[in-house]
């Protein structure tokens, strides 16, 4: 997950040249055939969910999350985020490739107090496409 305006290296640390692509519609792009040891770059602009994959490898895939706000967090292995966010109104998005049901955004309000928020999601690993982007 990054925010909007990041700029993504994509590096080649192996000896396979490969073309990483994506046509989510956020970002299309197409890096032609790059080999070891180069990197491209990528600055990813506008806000959504974009898949990306290699021409030459196609069980080669990768999600990159855009959002246009300074507050994310990535769940750790013992299924916990933790954001310092300052008070006031936030909606909140879960989102994992392999979310069995989508979680539905909620209106949290923080106040000066700090917030444990617990969310349950149930994850399905023999997911063969990637979960809808929340809305």
């Amino acid at each position: 997950m990054v925010r909007t305006g990041t700029v993504v290296a994509l590096p080649n640390s192996d000896s396979i040249r490969h073309e990483v692509y994506s046509h989510s519609p956020p970002h299309p792009f197409q890096v032609k055939l790059y080999a070891s040891l180069h990197t491209e770059e990528v600055t990813f602009d506008k806000p959504g969910l974009l898949v990306l994959g290699c021409n030459i490898h196609d069980s080669m895939v990768a999600f990159v999350a855009v959002v246009d706000s300074p507050y994310f967090a990535k769940i750790l292995r013992s299924g916990q985020a933790d954001m310092q966010v300052p008070p006031g109104r936030y909606r909140l998005r879960v989102w994992n490739p392999q979310l069995r049901v989508a979680v539905p955004s909620q209106i949290i309000t923080v106040t000066s107090a700090p917030l444990a928020l617990p969310v349950t999601v149930g994850l399905d690993p023999s997911r063969e496409t990637a979960a809808d982007w929340p809305e």
